[in-house]
C-alpha cells in the first residue's frame, strides 16, 4: 500500500521549464563592413560600427511606429476624437458617468435614452428657435 506504481503517478510538464528566455538583443555590424561604407556618416557618427538593439516587442513597436506614419492615421484620430468627445459629454455634462439601472436591458434602456437627449440637443443647435408669435 505505500508504494505507488507507475501507471497510478500522474506525469507532470511544465512547457515553460525548458523554453528559452527572450532576452534583448544586439547585433553589431564588423568594423570591416563599416568602415569602406559611404553612409557611415549618417548610419553611426558616433561609433565605429553600427549597432541595433532589439527586444522582444520590438515587431509590436515596428508595426506602430508604420501604423502612425501612414496617411490614413490623421483620419482614423479624427474619427476617434469625434466618438470620444460624444462619450465625454455624456458623462460629464448628462452625468452618465455610472449607470444606475441593473441588468442588460437596464443599461441599453439608459443609454438609449442619454443618446436621445444628446442628439436633442444636437437638433437644437442646428434649427434655432426664432422669435415667439403672439
Amino acid at each position: 500500500m505505500g508504494v505507488m506504481s507507475e501507471r497510478t503517478r500522474r506525469a507532470y510538464s511544465d512547457p515553460t521549464r525548458n523554453a528559452p528566455e527572450w532576452k534583448a538583443r544586439k547585433y553589431r555590424a564588423l568594423k570591416a563592413d563599416c568602415v569602406d561604407c559611404p553612409l557611415k556618416a549618417k548610419c553611426c557618427p558616433k561609433s565605429e560600427t553600427r549597432a541595433i538593439h532589439r527586444e522582444k516587442y520590438e515587431i509590436v513597436r515596428d508595426f506602430a511606429r508604420q501604423c502612425t506614419a501612414s496617411e490614413f492615421n490623421q483620419t482614423a484620430q479624427n474619427r476617434r476624437k469625434k466618438v470620444e468627445m460624444l462619450f465625454a459629454h455624456l458623462k460629464r455634462i448628462l452625468g452618465l458617468g455610472r449607470l444606475r439601472l441593473r441588468g442588460p436591458r437596464g443599461v441599453q434602456d439608459e443609454f438609449t435614452l442619454a443618446a436621445t437627449a444628446q442628439n436633442l440637443r444636437k437638433l437644437a443647435k442646428l434649427k434655432p428657435m426664432g422669435p415667439a408669435a403672439g
